[in-house]
């Protein structure tokens, strides 16, 4: 996603896939590869394609119709469902588009991978804490905002670094605190959605700071989340590992599928437990996950007896 920029000014390809899990910069990426493409008449000039209206042969019209009043066409592929049988083919049409043409493919769900080798490949995942820290700033700067150092790591911690919600909740605090031209971070401790998996950090330092009320306190805004119960048995499963572990963050990271920045504040979170008490933890996890399982106890009471259980450890 940085290089996009340097790319576009370069030329523009005939094919960009873009991967990643920050829906902010898919948007980014599309927008600014319209803008390379300097297309002013949309209404002929791009085709959306999703599940409901997407065909190869439909595909195949598109890329061969001529811009009208424009140099290039775009074609945007979105939520879309490729078959298996269909891989080959769609390949072989995207490498024969005329030159006048420009397809984009925004792949949410790795659907598109095998495309990676023949086609301009635009990473919109998460991007680093700095370059995010930058953008925010930037963006408040148009709206005559400044953020604190301590309310801008206090954003990014509550919104996992995702851009698309770091973009929304910015709305949010601007409507609300009209009266201040920097924000603190208790306008972000009061007005931000914490993202899920940050709650379980805060989980996870109040039990190892034994500081029961405040567990509780926050195991009772995310108890009901989706898939909570198995993000709280891989977060403390990756503290185990990390604490055993001698090889670098970016090394462990890359085994364990995650950013380097989960490896890096997860070494720090395990400071608080033992290797020994990490070891009984995910033992206790491995058998409340077989009592939920088997139906002998439901999940809200698992993730409280966990609680109470690391505590006492």
């Amino acid at each position: 996603m940085k290089t996009l920029k340097k790319r576009l000014s370069e030329g523009i390809a005939s094919v960009y896939l873009v991967e990643g899990d920050d829906f902010y910069l898919f948007d980014k990426a599309l927008s600014m590869i319209k803008n390379a493409c300097k297309i002013t008449v949309d209404e002929f000039n791009i085709s959306f394609f999703d599940d409901e209206n997407y065909s190869l042969e439909k595909l195949y019209n598109a890329t061969e119709m001529l811009p009208i009043g424009d140099l290039k066409r775009l074609i945007v592929l979105k939520n879309v469902t490729i078959k298996d049988a269909e891989k080959k083919n769609m390949e072989s049409l995207l490498l024969k588009i005329p030159k006048s043409t420009c397809v984009v493919i925004l792949d949410y769900n790795k659907s598109f991978e095998y495309l990676k080798r023949s086609f301009t490949f635009v990473d919109a995942s998460r991007l680093d804490k700095s370059t995010v820290q930058k953008l925010v700033k930037a963006i408040l700067s148009k709206q005559n905002k400044q953020i604190s150092d301590e309310a801008l790591d206090e954003l990014i911690n509550s919104t996992n670094g995702f851009l698309t919600k770091i973009v929304l909740e910015l709305q949010k605090i601007v409507c609300f605190d009209t009266q201040s031209d920097v924000i603190g971070k208790s306008a972000i401790e009061q007005l931000v959605n914490k993202d899920t998996e940050y709650s379980v950090f805060q989980l996870t330092e109040a039990l190892s700071n034994k500081d029961g009320n405040k567990a509780l306190k926050i195991l009772k805004l995310v108890e009901k989340e989706p898939g909570i119960f198995t993000l709280i048995t891989n977060h403390f499963r990756r503290l185990f590992y990390s604490s055993i572990s001698d090889q670098s963050n970016s090394e462990l990271a890359s085994l364990m599928g995650v950013k380097e920045y989960a490896i890096v504040k997860a070494r720090q979170l395990a400071r608080g437990f033992s290797k020994s008490q990490l070891k009984k933890i995910n033992s206790i996890l491995e058998e409340l996950d077989y009592l939920v399982k088997c139906g002998k106890m439901q999940i809200s009471n698992a993730l409280y007896l966990l609680v109470f259980d690391i505590i006492y450890i």
